[in-house]
């Protein structure tokens, strides 16, 4: 597949990120109808931003154990900072959630004064086109300056 290209006023770049993000406590908190909504805030999240989600799923596993977390593939603008974009990205959905799942989130979540529904901890990795080792080797073989 060919990599796709975007343009600002004076890059062209190709920037992505899988971000993965856990619930706090890891708890298997996840569900279908909350999924739905972490994708719509992460949407509007991104577009502020001027990002793309370019794919998001939560981990759905045999048992509810890997309830508890999930991935994002972002397709980021140079303009942003990671770790801000990523504490963005948090504390929209954060707040968010916790208000509209509220009476369901009580189960899991008893501490009114810590509002977070995700741990402080995350995932991020830069991904691409070309294996780094091939990126390396291309960057060997450019011509050198003679003088």
């Amino acid at each position: 597949m060919k990599t796709q290209f975007r343009k600002a006023s004076h890059a062209v770049f190709s920037i992505h990120l899988h971000v993965v993000l856990i619930a706090k406590y890891r708890t298997e908190v996840i569900t279908q109808e909350i999924l739905v909504k972490l994708q719509e805030i992460f949407n509007r999240v991104c577009e502020k931003r001027k990002c793309f989600l370019t794919e998001f799923s939560g981990v759905r596993g045999a048992s509810r154990r890997e309830d508890n977390h999930v991935h994002l593939l972002i397709d980021v603008h140079p303009d942003n900072n990671i770790s801000q974009l990523i504490g963005s990205l948090k504390s929209a959905s954060s707040r968010i959630i916790r208000k509209e799942f509220q009476d369901y989130l009580k189960q899991y979540y008893w501490k009114e004064k810590d509002p977070s529904f995700w741990t402080d901890a995350y995932s991020v990795n830069s991904v691409g086109g070309a294996p780094l080792e091939i990126v390396k080797e291309y960057i060997r073989s450019q011509d050198k300056p003679e003088r």
